[in-house]
């Protein structure tokens, strides 16, 4: 979770990175106009790999611009933001730079495994850490919000049998404009 190395990919939108086989890494694509994306690159002994990332463009149009806020996940049992997390937010807090009137709402969500109890106090501490983080890059207090959810509102309602993927979609802070 530490950042190596930023690059600008060429006209194609292709960039090559030399790595070590035996690490996994993580890819962050964002470009203006689109919504960011992520990628995991596995670790193997293959010396070449490809990966991609799709990036979705957003319309915009000078009468309704169209904002796009991407969830933000967290690792089993924990509210720190992670490094893609981070990388949400500081998307985040650009927007908010760029409609100053534009007002927030955090719901963060915890996956199905713990008590009731136990998951709205975790989710809490994600809202906290959410709207903390917004706030400490300059965006004012009142601008935004956050409430926690436990899991009540599942992204995935895969019930008892949730793989791990699923249970990791459940585990988010997402966005809601409450006033633009």
């Amino acid at each position: 979770n530490n950042v190596i190395e930023t690059r600008t990919a060429d006209s194609q939108g292709m960039v090559t990175y030399n790595v070590d086989c035996d690490r996994n890494y993580g890819l962050q694509g964002s470009m203006e106009k689109y919504s960011n994306g992520t990628s995991k690159v596995p670790a193997g002994k293959n010396p070449q790999a490809k990966v991609f990332i799709d990036l979705e463009p957003i319309a915009v149009t000078p009468e309704q611009p169209v904002v796009v806020l991407d969830d933000i996940f967290f690792e089993f049992n924990k509210s720190n933001i992670t490094r893609e997390g981070a990388f949400v937010l500081d998307n985040l807090v650009e927007t908010l730079k760029k409609y100053p009137d534009m007002v927030i709402m955090v719901k963060a969500h915890t996956d199905n495994r713990g008590s009731d109890k136990y998951n709205m106090a975790l989710s809490n501490r994600r809202a906290k850490s959410t709207v903390q983080y917004v706030i400490s890059k300059g965006i004012a207090k009142a601008r935004i919000s956050g409430e926690g959810y436990g899991e009540s509102q599942p992204k995935v309602d895969c019930g008892t049998g949730c793989t791990e993927e699923q249970h990791a979609q459940n585990r988010r802070s997402e966005f809601i404009i409450v006033k633009k």
